[in-house]
Formats: structure tokens, C-alpha cells, sequence
């Protein structure tokens, strides 16, 4: 009999060569960029929105995993779910049956979305796209997927298609056929259509990168578009769905809106069990499940495991007991309020914006000589290297995690916990203004800390 595992001890014992381990077996860049900008930190614990390092300093979480932890680390009510989900011992997984669980989650799902009839589970953001983008290009017949320029829909092959951002894209063609459109453009996006060779276009409500939310009522007439031609509109909520924006999607801020297919992951998982979920009108499923010979035409190995289903259903119903996405509401117009009445105090702030819990906030260049002579050496070294300037002090000072939202971008994205509070707003707002005060000073830690990855730039 194999002896006991102690993962507890194993942690204890190789804990400190964390960062070592990473650089000789992983991706050996990632503690080289956390080694760079000081955020090679060691914690050792984590609960609701805020992390623990050894010495029990506390670090309030403005990032959620990128939008995974909508509840927080560790809800005891999701954690209870999974550890009697394994204590049932269910015939998992057996391919020849037709499980619960699965069942009671998508019907769940979709009693938050009017209009939407089905669901295929998946495991990851990702893999719920790459499912949008296959259904959509059966179901119309045509393989064109137009997309958003600086969208992110995910970097697999297919998904990695639909991606805006060029960076991304380099060096890993031929990919499918695509096109990009600018967000919001009605004449670019017709204009494509009359070829007629386009399946469908995938869109986030609000773009994670640089918080960019799409045109009031753009949604609505480009679907209409769309549908003239006999193209579908895939709505990408993997980061804005599950109550990030005040809705429990983002598309729901436009009035009368139903997807044809809407993609899901991240807060669903209850940050324990990864999943993915697309939802989507009958007729598309009917087309690609269209006989039994076509039962398994798509499936995942893992989808639909008790365990993520378990994760599901008890974050979901967490947030209805909770009022979590009520909370995400309330709390995010506050800050919002909070963060746009500094934009008219602070001459290098220039926009907040966003919805929800979802929250952008943009630099831009001063007008005073001093201060555009500085931010103008930033610039020319690295364009996003302002905002970075004030993310390290967020954390190294403030022990605030936030996150530049895109490459070459002056914008910090602020995707925090759902069940963040009124106090966890006033920790931010007032270490946000000691940095701005700082900032158009001229001096002090913050610039310091710019000539160092202006330094780093250059090299």
C-alpha cells in the first residue's frame, strides 16, 4: 500500500524555492518580469479578497485571478460543495450516462438568460470560444469570424483567430479566416458582411484590454446586422459575465439584447474547479447535434466533471443568497464616483471608466512643463510604463495587487473580488491619491522607480 501524502509538509519543505522551481521548469520569464518590478512576493495563504504573506501582512486583491475569483478565495460554501461532491464517490465521467448534475446547472444558467436554451460545458474561457466559434461556423455554413481590434478572446488556435492584439498573434500563423473591425463601427462591420462569406462576430461587451466598453445600443444593431446576412453574434462574457458588470452579463446593460451564443467561464468555477460554458439558442445546437451519428461532433474530456459542476452550482447560489452581483453594482458605482471626481485634481489621470466591478483608469499627458517633461521620457522609453510606475507602489507600499491592462497601454484595470466593500474602496482611493499627490510632485519613490524600467527598457 502506497505510504500517506503529505502535501502540507511537501509545501513547507520546497515553499521557498517557488520562484527557482518556476525558472527551471516552467516559463522562466515569469520570475525574471517578478524579480524585475518587485512583485516576487511570498504568500502563504489567502481568504476573501485579500492574501496573507508569512509575517500576516495583509494585501488587498484588485485583480481576482483575472477575473476567476468573483467571490473571493476560498467561500466556505463552494469549498463544502467540492469536498462532498468527492465524499459522494460518483460514477463520474462514465461517457454512457446522462449525469445530474450537468443538467441542474445549465438549467440554472439559463434561467439568468431569457432567450438562451442550451449549454455545452467545457473547461476553461478558451475552450468556450473555440465551442462558439465551431457552432457558429456549422450552423451558418460560412467560415469567416469577424472580430474587434485589441480584442482577447483567448490564445488557442481558434480563439487565438479572433484575437485583436497582434503581439499575441506573431509567429503562430496561419490561424482561421478572420477580420478585424474597430469596436463600435457600424460602416466597417457592413461593409465585411457583404461578402457573404461571414459565420458570425465574437465581441466583448467591455474589452479587458484598456476597459473599453462598447457603444450604448452598438450591440443591438450590429446583431440585427448580422442577422440580415445570416451571421450570428457570439457575446465573449468569460471575464464581464457571472455579475463582474451589475448584470449577471454584460450584454444585459442593452435592453431587449439576446445573444445568439454567449461564452462563460472564470467566476462560475467558484475559483476551485475550472469551467466553461456556452450558451446558446436551440436552433444552433439542433444543427451541430443534428443526428446520433453526431453526438460526440464535439465534446470535452473533462467537461461537465462533478466537480466543476458542484463549483457551479454552489457559486451560484452563493451569489443569490449574497447578492453578489447587487453588491458588485453598488460598490462599483461608488468607486467609479470615487476615482472620476480625482480625473479633474490630477492633470496625468484622463478618464476612468467601466461598469460594475470592472473599472479602467486611463493616464495621459500633463500640461504643465515639468510634469509632460517626465511623463514624456516615460513614453519615449516604453508607452505603459506610467501606469506600471503605479502598480509597484500599489503593491510594494500599499499592498494593493493591481494589473496594467494591456501591453503599451496607460490604463490600470481594476477587476477586484464581488464582495469587495465600501472599506476595501476607501483603502484604495486613499492609497491611489498619496500616489497621484506624489506623481505631480515630481519626485519622490514613483519617479525613482520609472528611471529604473526606463533603464530596463532601453536594455
Amino acid at each position: 500500500m502506497a505510504e500517506s501524502f503529505d502535501l502540507a509538509a511537501l509545501l513547507t519543505e520546497r515553499g521557498p524555492e517557488r520562484y527557482e522551481l518556476h525558472a527551471k521548469y516552467l516559463n522562466p520569464q515569469l520570475p525574471r518580469m517578478l524579480h524585475t518590478i518587485g512583485f516576487d512576493k511570498y504568500y502563504e495563504r489567502a481568504a476573501g479578497p485579500y492574501f496573507y504573506d508569512a509575517e500576516g501582512n495583509e494585501y488587498l486583491d484588485m485583480l481576482a485571478g483575472f477575473g476567476i475569483f468573483a467571490l473571493g478565495r476560498h467561500h466556505p460554501v463552494v469549498r463544502a460543495a467540492v469536498q462532498q461532491v468527492m465524499d459522494l464517490d460518483l460514477p463520474d465521467l462514465t461517457r454512457f450516462e446522462c449525469p445530474t448534475l450537468p443538467g441542474l446547472l445549465a438549467e440554472k444558467l439559463l434561467s439568468y438568460t431569457p432567450g438562451l436554451e442550451r449549454v455545452f460545458f467545457g473547461n476553461s474561457g478558451t475552450e468556450a470560444v473555440e465551442t462558439a466559434l465551431k457552432f457558429a461556423r456549422y450552423a451558418t455554413g460560412k467560415k469567416r469570424v469577424l472580430y474587434c481590434d485589441h480584442a482577447f478572446h483567448g490564445l488557442t488556435t481558434g480563439s487565438l483567430s479572433v484575437n485583436g492584439e497582434s503581439g499575441f498573434r506573431k509567429g503562430f500563423d496561419p490561424l482561421l479566416p478572420d477580420t478585424a473591425i474597430p469596436l463600435g463601427d457600424l460602416g466597417a462591420l457592413r461593409k465585411e458582411l457583404k461578402r457573404g462569406d461571414v459565420a458570425a462576430l465574437i465581441v466583448e461587451p467591455i474589452q479587458g484590454k484598456g476597459v473599453t466598453v462598447a457603444p450604448t445600443g452598438w450591440l443591438s444593431a450590429a446583431q440585427a446586422l448580422l442577422h440580415e446576412h445570416k451571421a450570428l453574434l457570439i457575446c465573449d462574457e468569460v471575464q464581464t459575465g457571472i455579475g463582474r458588470t451589475g448584470d449577471f452579463f454584460a450584454y444585459q446593460h442593452e435592453e431587449g439584447l439576446v445573444p445568439d451564443l454567449v461564452c462563460a467561464a472564470k467566476a462560475l468555477s467558484g475559483g476551485y474547479v475550472p469551467i466553461g460554458a456556452t450558451l446558446g439558442k436551440s436552433w444552433i445546437f439542433d444543427k451541430v447535434y443534428s443526428s446520433m451519428d453526431r453526438v460526440l461532433v464535439h465534446s470535452a474530456s473533462f467537461g461537465s466533471n462533478a466537480q466543476a459542476m458542484a463549483a457551479g452550482l454552489a457559486t451560484l447560489h452563493v451569489m443569490e443568497q449574497e447578492k453578489v452581483v447587487e453588491n458588485a453594482r453598488a460598490v462599483g458605482d461608488l468607486f467609479r464616483e470615487r476615482l472620476a471626481a480625482l480625473v479633474d485634481e490630477y492633470e496625468l489621470l484622463a478618464d476612468v471608466r467601466g461598469r460594475g466591478l470592472m473599472i479602467g483608469i486611463e493616464f495621459g499627458r500633463p500640461k504643465s512643463l515639468k510634469l509632460r517633461t517626465s511623463w514624456t521620457a516615460v513614453q519615449a522609453a516604453r508607452k505603459g510604463l506610467f501606469a506600471q510606475m503605479v502598480v509597484v507602489p500599489l503593491l510594494q507600499r500599499y499592498r494593493i495587487l493591481t494589473q496594467v491592462s494591456g501591453d503599451h497601454l496607460e490604463v490600470i484595470k481594476l477587476i477586484p473580488p464581488l464582495v469587495v466593500t465600501e472599506r476595501d474602496v476607501d483603502t484604495f482611493v486613499r492609497a491611489f491619491t498619496e500616489i497621484m499627490d506624489e506623481a505631480h510632485h515630481g519626485s519622490g519613490l514613483m519617479w525613482d522607480f520609472g528611471k529604473t524600467l526606463v533603464k530596463g527598457a532601453v536594455r
